[in-house]
């Protein structure tokens, strides 16, 4: 894993109340030094950022001051380079890009070329990209590209069609990396759901005006204007490459599938129990690290697509639904290369219940982070499943906390309880501190068979 590490999103100029513009003057210099000092022996760390979106990255006293602390970073360390994470349009054609050794720009992937031409020179990378949107296990019909059209019950499409107006799909950032090779690479906003943020549905969206491109801006404008008016239930953000529980969204195998192309996959998506679009158009995406799929429904090809780049998604959109299966053929070089089912499940008959790992330290910090699955006879996760979830433990660990990826759920995570989302929810155990023994994790839930784990603490 590489690692950028960073000192702060606020200089002289605060975002908020009580932010680090208050201590900037007296304790930056001390901060930033000892960051370095701190973390330089690690060789995980690429990169030393001086901050990031910082209020005055357009003004000529935040020239001084990044010129400042990148003197600080070298000193305390001259063998690594520094960067900043920039968000106004102005900053990059200030000095203030010539006073880290490699400028970070937050998203405006349509106008590389022009960065790299004012300065030509200057080496970049993108420090923030994408912002995709999406909600784990949610498909919505017809596919758009529309985020406002995507919506349902607060929620977006995991069609991976949305994106907030700064952002572009994964594809599109995967396009402008290749094309561009000035740019050294990127970070996605972002890895895992977060609390806060849940864009697009913020009740005040005005300061994100500042990412729109100027081509877009008063079509962005619009678009917020209209956003903020809705009063938001959730919690988190949508912009996770995995839920806030940690489980993969479709989303989650394009990376894979870029980022790792000598990893055989394929993965289909959406899920296939459509009980009420029996006839109709539902599209088919696959992305894969081949370079070419078939795809099969109930046996019967539905052709043969290939890509005409390392990035590109396959699509099926002419597919009508009925029900059966799913199966998907990836090649490489003309070879079988990776292979995926997807079948329609039937009710929901069981509990699957997987920890991390059975062997926990008493330490009283270690932790076992366990899945339940809510699955049908043959123990396929049945979509769009809800089931009511109770948990309960005996032995020396505790939950310590539950939750479902639902980034509308705003109940506690300290609950003992909680409905499943698309079929699953996850449960945290931690060791009791000092005490050892057998741990047994009960999960019940109406209607379906008591399902019990155990573990051990040593």
């Amino acid at each position: 894993m590489m690692m950028q590490l960073e000192l702060a999103d606020t200089w002289q100029k605060g975002k908020r109340k009580n932010d680090y513009n208050l201590l900037f003057d007296d304790w930056s210099e001390a901060d930033m030094r000892s960051l370095v000092r701190h973390y330089r022996n690690h060789p995980s760390v690429i990169m030393w950022s001086i901050g990031n979106e910082m209020p005055d990255q357009t003004t000529d006293q935040g020239v001084i001051i990044a010129r400042n602390l990148t003197a600080y970073c070298h000193d305390e360390d001259p063998t690594r380079p520094t960067s900043l994470g920039c968000n106004k349009r102005d900053a990059v054609f200030r000095d203030i890009v010539n006073q880290v050794d490699i400028f970070g720009l937050n998203y405006f992937h349509k106008t590389y070329p022009v960065f790299k031409e004012q300065n030509p020179t200057r080496r970049y990378h993108a420090s923030e990209t994408s912002s995709a949107t999406s909600s784990r296990g949610e498909y919505f019909f017809p596919v758009t590209t529309d985020v406002n059209d995507s919506r349902s019950g607060f929620q977006l499409s995991s069609y991976d069609m949305t994106t907030i107006g700064w952002g572009c799909a994964p594809e599109v950032q995967f396009k402008m990396n290749e094309e561009y090779p000035f740019m050294s690479g990127e970070f996605v906003w972002t890895g895992f759901d977060y609390l806060g943020e849940p864009t697009p549905y913020n009740k005040d969206l005005t300061n994100l005006l500042n990412f729109s491109d100027p081509n877009e801006l008063e079509k962005a404008r619009k678009e917020l204007e209209e956003l903020s008016k809705i009063k938001t239930p959730s919690r988190s953000s949508y912009f996770g490459i995995v839920d806030l529980c940690g489980f993969p969204k479709d989303r989650y195998y394009n990376y894979k599938s870029y980022w790792r192309p000598d990893v055989p996959t394929v993965h289909i998506l959406p899920h296939w129990k459509w009980q009420e679009r029996i006839g109709e158009i539902t599209p088919v995406h696959i992305y894969t690290s081949g370079d070419a799929v078939e795809l099969f429904l109930n046996g019967k090809s539905l052709g043969r697509r290939e890509k005409a780049h390392s990035y590109d998604r396959l699509t099926w959109d002419d597919v009508r639904y009925e029900p059966g299966s799913l199966r998907a053929i990836a090649y490489k070089n003309g070879q079988k290369w990776a292979e995926e089912l997807v079948e329609t499940t039937g009710k929901p008959a069981a509990l699957q219940v997987t920890a991390e790992k059975t062997e926990l330290k008493n330490d009283g910090t270690d932790l076992s982070f366990i899945r339940v699955a809510v699955v049908d006879s043959q123990g396929r996760v049945v979509p769009r499943s809800k089931n009511h979830l109770k948990f309960s433990v005996t032995g020396p660990a505790e939950i310590i906390a539950t939750d479902n990826g639902d980034a509308t759920s705003l109940l506690p995570f300290q609950l003992s309880e909680r409905d499943a989302y698309n079929g699953l929810a996850l449960v945290i155990l931690r060791s009791q501190y000092m005490k050892q023994g057998k741990v047994v994790l009960t999960v019940e839930s109406k209607g379906l068979p008591k399902q019990k784990i155990a573990l051990k603490v040593e």
